[in-house]
């Protein structure tokens, strides 16, 4: 991804050397507002621990990874251009102001108005105070242990999170979870999965507005993160045979058709997960 010159956003939180969250025992995880690109702990099949950045004592100072600091400027360069995304997009075809999020990046675990998480549970967006959690380390745990490479599948990571800011924005979002708060488990599960596939359609649309920034092969990288972060794989590489009623993001084949339907369309329109049967 071209991304030299493109500015880097403001809006983002760096907890990493502040010791907020460091040390402390990681609370329950808000399940209906917190938002994940995959909850990779949940896989007890997957050991992400050696990938994630060890935890310094109170007392001892943060010292990043190496490449870190590329991969937090990188991070905030993409989120720059979401930004500039869903502005255009707002403007453009709802004739609304779009407020960006907030891009937290933190070290192992942190707290949320969600709950507490730590870097294995993956990225995540939290409604309640509108903010995209990342663990910068999570670029290793997909690159090393889920086959996901590339710069480009990064940053659909990040365009996911954001996706879901903007189903919050024009109120998809708390829609969802009222429904999700009144059904089964199963029909939660079912309403949730659309959610993340629309999430997934979304950042296909950001895919192909940032289309002048890629570089050959980074299409093929974002549809490949798509494909490997699916429930359907990620279970069976847990060792697990699948259990679709259990799914909360959708197979891996879902969620590669729906970002490329968003980047194919270009048109957010395409997105409606929820009007749909055939997922």
């Amino acid at each position: 991804m071209r991304l030299r010159g493109v500015r880097s956003s403001r809006n983002v939180e760096d907890r990493r050397h502040s010791g907020r969250g460091r040390g402390r025992t990681v609370g329950r995880i808000g399940g209906v507002g917190l938002l994940l690109v995959l909850a990779v702990g949940y896989f007890a099949g997957i050991d992400v621990t050696p990938l994630l950045t060890r935890q310094p004592a109170s007392n001892e100072p943060y010292v990043a990874r190496p490449g870190e600091e590329q991969e937090a400027e990188f991070a905030a360069r993409v989120l720059a251009t979401t930004e500039e995304v869903w502005t255009a997009i707002f403007r453009d075809e709802f004739g609304a102001t779009y407020n960006p999020p907030v891009m937290v990046l933190f070290s192992g675990v942190t707290q949320s108005p969600c709950g507490g998480a730590s870097g294995a549970t993956g990225p995540f967006y939290c409604p309640a105070d509108q903010k995209a959690y990342l663990d910068l380390a999570f670029f290793s745990t997909m690159s090393q242990q889920l086959g996901a490479r590339g710069d480009f599948a990064a940053a659909y990571v990040i365009a996911h999170e954001v996706a879901h800011h903007v189903q919050n924005q024009v109120g998809i979002l708390g829609k969802v979870n009222a429904a999700r708060q009144q059904a089964s488990e199963v029909e939660a599960n079912a309403l949730t999965v659309r959610l993340e596939l629309q999430a997934d359609c979304l950042s296909g649309v950001w895919a192909a507005a940032v289309g002048a920034l890629m570089e050959p092969g980074d299409l093929q990288e974002a549809l490949n993160a798509a494909n490997m972060i699916g429930d359907d794989r990620l279970q069976r590489q847990a060792g697990q045979v699948p259990r679709p009623h259990t799914f909360t993001h959708g197979t891996s084949a879902q969620r590669e058709r729906w970002f490329r339907r968003g980047y194919d369309d270009r048109n957010i329109a395409a997105c409606d997960t929820f009007g749909t049967d055939r997922l």
